[in-house]
Order: structure tokens, then sequence, then C-alpha cells
């Protein structure tokens, strides 16, 4: 017979599920296999080659065609792609990359770039007859694509198009696929016809030939050993004059005619890279969920090993005492837990907006837009959080945590790499705060010094507010804030709303100023680059509001009123975190009394107290078989 621990686990776990919670449960059934989980004892050639066998298995499931269109075989349910694909995060990251890379990345391009005359690609990359990468990042230039160097001029005699490689920074470099597996990559490039660039665009190229040689002006090499990841063959490549046919340019956004004539329903340059870009989204939300769920498991496996393993003597008792039993172990875990909550509601609700989008259900212009800001940060969110929660998990478990039988080291090194690759995490929260500061682009631009100071010492919340989309729940409880935040109960959510949303409001508007201010003595980047550092807190306050918002609707789901109750008390958890995180900042902007922040300390202190007893069942919550944690010192 179930306990009331286990029922009130089972509704956590229902409700961190989310929208595609038979995806999940189906997923555990199928990673409960000996076969998909990776053997740090093997070589990387080694690696490689199991994880390539792994990927076979994993296409029986049928995951990947969900992520692609009835038309092209799939199913038309991306939202069930990337839960399903989440889920080997707790098996080995090395396949879960190598899965995204041939679904997620070269088949997303090919798909969403390409149209009609791509399907045959889309088919065989499917089912794994065609193995791909996707060549974006190049030596000399990462997160700034427009200027990638490497070129694809079109020969209107022969009708095609000749990739090269200008320089040696034009090389592509970090690619998944490209040391050894691959036979076709999506190579971004600037395309040039009639002697003028256009930008760049997504062409499909050849590299290989089915038995692995380089094809004719193509030279593939290997990255070598890296950091973490050893199953991915992460590989370079460059291009010498590489001919490809005028056909193998993904043309959804636009085309060449056969005599050179390029055109575009697009006619912005900007928009059209942008638009380009942004229907690749669905790489930077895949990225932040296996980066939260490496976290999930790294915290199962810390916790469980808290609650069995004893160090030192109680003088009252004679016994030695459980680590969890710590005031310390306590602090160390369970905040990372909350924010591991707090941050699977969030990737929910990603993860629905962006299946809406792409399934055409949110028409609305700005959906798109808001949903590329929103990955951005949450992602930047998720894989900071993986960073921060698995090195506190190896440190937490000792000598034992960092014995690779336990996996929290290789956790540690496999999940490194998140915070750079689909977008630098800095980048990417400067990309959340421009898109904040746009809010204000129309409503300041004729106004003199005075009329900026009145507009945004009246005007700020409403505008950041509305253009950030809030829904009517949080609307509500923010209209029941009566109180000044320092006068106001802590333990209210509409108070705890109040200061995340505050701090947001102030960093924007004040580095809206600055910027304004500084645009007046310097050029724009100048004036940019002097409020960087305001700039990227703001858009760090914009993500943590984000996320409080979606746990506050997560547990407005929840039925049971154990799992209720207690989803509360570990939302409280994660508000008390935050502003204890940054209350510093509270206090010198006077939001914030000294007196105040010893109370959010206490309140911490008090808070972990209540859990602690709940540790296990927060544990399985979080959604992670035991069986799945194969760390053995759990035996």
């Amino acid at each position: 017979m179930a306990s009331d621990g286990d029922r009130t686990a089972d509704h956590l776990r229902a409700a961190l599920d989310g929208s595609w919670r038979e995806v999940r449960e189906k997923a555990r059934e199928h990673l409960d296999d000996e076969r998909l989980y990776g053997d740090p004892y093997l070589d990387y050639r080694a690696a490689r080659a199991r994880v390539l066998e792994q990927m076979r298995l994993v296409s029986s499931f049928g995951w990947a065609e969900k992520g692609f269109r009835r038309e092209n075989g799939g199913s038309s349910d991306p939202g069930a792609a990337v839960t399903a694909l989440e889920m080997l995060a707790y098996t080995d990251l090395s396949l879960w990359v190598k899965c995204g890379v041939q679904w997620g990345l070269f088949g997303g391009a090919v798909e969403n770039l390409g149209t009609e005359r791509h399907r045959p690609f889309v088919e065989q990359l499917l089912s794994l007859d065609l193995l791909g990468c996707f060549a974006m990042t190049e030596t000399g230039h990462g997160s700034d694509v427009a200027n990638l160097e490497t070129t694809a001029t079109y020969d209107p005699a022969t009708q095609e198009f000749v990739v090269h490689s200008p320089t040696p920074s034009a090389r592509k470099d970090y690619i998944g696929g490209a040391a050894e597996h691959a036979r076709m990559a999506a190579v971004f490039a600037q395309l040039i016809t009639g002697g003028e660039s256009q930008g760049v665009h997504c062409f499909v190229v050849p590299i290989r030939d089915a038995d692995g040689n380089d094809l004719p002006g193509v030279t593939t090499s290997d990255c070598g050993l890296k950091g973490g990841l050893p199953g991915v063959d992460n590989g370079r490549i460059m291009f010498d004059q590489v001919r490809i046919p005028r056909e193998n340019l993904l043309n959804r956004y636009a085309d060449v005619a056969p005599d050179g004539t390029y055109g575009s329903e697009i006619e912005n340059p900007s928009r059209r890279f942008f638009t380009t870009l942004g229907t690749l989204v669905r790489g930077r939300v895949s990225v932040g969920g296996a980066a939260a769920a490496a976290a999930r498991l790294g915290l199962s496996i810390a916790v469980r090993y808290a609650e069995k393993r004893r160090q030192f003597a109680d003088p009252d008792t004679g016994e030695e005492t459980v680590l969890l039993d710590y005031r310390s172990h306590q602090r160390r875990l369970l905040p990372l837990i909350a924010r591991s909550y707090a941050l699977a509601f969030a990737q929910n609700d990603l993860v629905r907006r962006m299946h809406l989008v792409q399934t055409g259900q949110d028409l609305d212009p700005n959906a798109q837009r808001a949903l590329e800001k929103r990955a951005a940060g949450l992602k930047v969110a998720q894989t900071r959080h993986a960073t921060d929660a698995i090195q506190e998990c190896r440190e937490a478990c000792g000598g034992a945590g960092y014995l690779t039988e336990n996996r929290l080291v290789t956790l540690k090194a496999d999940t490194d790499v998140f915070t750079t690759f689909e977008g630098d995490n800095v980048v990417l929260t400067q990309l959340v705060a421009k898109e904040l500061l746009t809010a204000y682009a129309d409503e300041v631009r004729d106004l003199d010094a005075l009329g900026w100071v009145r507009f945004a010492s009246t005007m700020t919340r409403d505008v950041v507010r509305d253009r950030t989309g809030v829904r009517q729940l949080i609307q509500r409880l923010r209209d029941r804030s009566d109180q000044g935040v320092d006068d106001g109960d802590l333990a209210r959510r509409e108070v705890q709303l109040q200061l995340f949303a505050d701090r947001e409001d102030y960093l924007t508007r004040t580095a809206a100023h600055r910027l304004r201010a500084r645009a007046k003595e310097t050029g724009p980047f100048e004036a940019f680059n002097n409020a960087q550092d305001h700039i990227l807190t703001a858009g760090a306050a914009h993500i943590d509001r984000l996320v409080l918002e979606a746990f506050i609707e997560g547990i407005a789901g929840i039925e049971d009123p154990e799992a209720r109750k207690l989803a509360e008390a570990v939302c409280d958890l994660y508000v008390y975190t935050t502003i204890e995180q940054n209350q510093a900042w509270y206090i010198m902007h006077r939001f914030m009394s000294v007196e105040r922040a010893k109370a959010v300390r206490r309140g911490m202190n008090e808070l972990v107290d209540r859990l602690r007893p709940q540790a296990l069942t927060l544990i399985e919550g979080l959604g992670v078989p035991e069986r799945m944690l194969r760390a053995a010192m759990l035996a």
C-alpha cells in the first residue's frame, strides 16, 4: 500500500511532468535499458561507436518522428519530441547531444528552412540512413552569426553554388558529427550572387562518401579530446571551392533563380536573417531542458546519499548523524531542489508555447519573438543551474562524489559546455535585456531629458509588464498587493512577485536611462559597452521573474492538497533563495531594510528545517526513477 509520502510524490511528479506526462512515463520505460547508458571506461573512439549504436535503438522508439511534420513522415508533435528526447539526459548526455544534432539541429534546419524539394533528405535523416551535422559556428565567429566568413557563390553557368572557406578563421569548428559520422552538413554561409552578398543562408553540403572518406574539396578533422561528452565526434570542416547544386539552398525564405536572380518574400535583410534563426529555436529550448534534467539527476543522487551517509556522533545519543540532518547540508541542497522545481515548471510552460507556435496554433505575430526571448532566458537559467547544482552535489558527496562510478563528475563534465553552445550565456542574457529595452523605444524616442525622467517614473512598470504578457493568475496576485514590500508579509505570494518585478522594472528603467545619457556623449557601441554590466543584470532579473511566475502557475495546477501545500513551501524557498542571493542589491537600492534582509535569512533556515522531512518525497517528485540513478554509492 502506498504511503502518504509516495502519493504526494506521485502528484508532484505528475505536475512536473507537464502536458506531455504520458510521453515522459513511456520514456522511463524505454530508458530502463542497460544498452542506453554510457560506459565511462571506454576511450573516445569506442564511446562514439557506442553512441551511434544507441542512436539506432532510440530511433526505434518513434520519438524523432514526433518533431517532424506529417508530410515529411512525422506526427507534428514538437512538444512531445523535445520532452521525450530530454529524458535521454538521465542516461547519457553524449547520446542526447548526438540525437539532438541529428534530428534537432540538422533535421530541424532541413525541414524548417527547406521546402518540398528537400523532403528526401528529411526522410533519410529520420531513419538514420543519412547522418548529418549542423555547421554554423566558425573558428572566428560563434555568437556573431551574421558575420560568418564561409561563402556560397552562385555560378549561373553551371547552376551551382561554390562553397568556400576563404580564411583559416572561416573553418567550421566544434561541429558535432563532423569528425567521423556525418555525411552531410547544414552549412551556414554568405550567399553571393551577381557579385552581391545577400547575407547568411543555409545550404545542404555533402561532406563524406558512403565509406566515410572526405569528398573532393572537403577537409574534415577531429577536435580530439574534450572536457566531456566523449561519445560526440566534434570536428572541423574546411571547404575548397566545393560545388553543390542550386537546389541545395534551403529556400523557404529566399531562393536564387537559375539565372542568378535573388528573391525573397521578406524584403528586409535583417528581418530575413532573424526569421531564419528564429525557426531553429527548438535547439535552445532543448539544451536548457536537458541541462535541467541533468541537475535533477545529480540532486537525486546527492540527496539519497545524504539520507544514508553518516558523519560525526551526536553527543546526546552517541549515534552518528545523517548528513542531511546538518543545517549546512540542508542549506546546500534543498534550495537547489527548489530551483529545480521552479525551472521544471518554467520549461513546461516554454515547451507548451513552442508547441503552439510551431504547430500554427498561436498565430500572434509577436509570439515567435517572445518565444525566442523566453527560450534564451531559460537556457541561461537552466544551464547555470546545472553547473552550480552538480558542482554542489559533487562536493556534498565528498570523496565518493569524485568517483566516476557515482556519475556526478561525468555529469559535471558533460554539462559544462551547455553554458556555451546554442548561445553563450552572457550573449543570451544580453539578448534578453535588449528585448526588454525595446519596450521603451516608441515611448521615449522623442522625449527630452525631463520628459524621459517623467515617463520613466510613471510608466515603466506598465510598459515592461504589458510587453511580457502577464497572465490572469499573476495579474490578480499583483492587483492584491496593497502594501509596500518592506511592510508586506514575505510569505504572501503577491509581495514576493512585487519584489521580483520591482527589481526588474528598476534595472530596466535605469539601464535605459544610462544608455540614453551616455549616447549623448559617445557613439552607440561605447554607450552600450559602458552599460553592459547593468544591462546583463536587468536581463537576469527578468529571467528570475519569469521563472517565479511559471512556478506559481504550475502550483495552481496541483489538485492534491498535500502536494500543493508542499509545493507552496518549495516555491517560498525558491523566492527566499533568490532574494538572499540578491539582497545586497535590494538593500543598496532601498527596496529592503537590513532588518527585512535578516528576516529573509531566518526564513531560509525555517524553510529548510520544515522541508527536511520531505526531502525524499521532493526528490521522487523530480521524476528520476531510483533505478535510473546508477550510482554505486547508493547500492
